[in-house]
């Protein structure tokens, strides 16, 4: 039901790539609804303490994931992006750097992380995302994705924890 929902988009965003388009899995509630509770499932078996979501996407089940289990929601944004003091952490990209920001008062040592985001792809975003999980003391309890490109190695990155993904092409 999951896979079905998600449409592939030929040469986009440039020629030679087959994008994953969840949104159309968004306008599923059925589809939706079933994502989300096999995130619930899979992620309560982690035992977390938090819920850190990826800004966009990640979000969308993030939130959805905290609220259903009963936890708090950490979000990880663009630089700029979060209105008090941030901790940043810097990753590499194809052609140069990007970095993502957490509130330096969001986590804490003794904290249990799980990182969602929508899409595991190259694992740039995700690992810098556990290496800032990290910087503030907590520890990363696992990553889950909605889907994973596994032709594109993400997961080699993210050995250091559990990865689920729901669908993988």
């Amino acid at each position: 039901m999951i896979s079905a929902a998600i449409r592939p988009v030929p040469d986009f965003p440039k020629p030679g790539i087959l994008f994953r388009d969840i949104t159309t899995l968004l306008l599923d509630p059925d589809a939706t609804a079933a994502a989300n509770s096999m995130l619930v499932a899979l992620i309560r078996n982690l035992h977390p303490t938090h819920i850190a979501a990826i800004e966009s996407r990640g979000f969308l089940f993030g939130a959805t994931v905290a609220s259903e289990l009963r936890l708090p929601l950490c979000i990880i944004r663009k630089p700029g992006k979060l209105p008090s003091r941030t901790i940043r952490e810097t990753y590499d990209l194809e052609y140069g750097s990007d970095s993502i920001e957490v509130h330096v008062d969001a986590l804490a040592p003794g904290n249990k992380v799980v990182i969602i985001d929508d899409l595991l792809a190259t694992g740039g975003t995700a690992a810098a995302a556990g290496r800032l999980v990290e910087k503030c003391g907590a520890s990363v309890a696992g990553f889950a994705f909605v889907v994973e490109l596994k032709d594109l190695g993400g997961r080699e990155k993210l050995l250091s924890a559990p990865v689920i993904s729901l669908v993988m092409y």
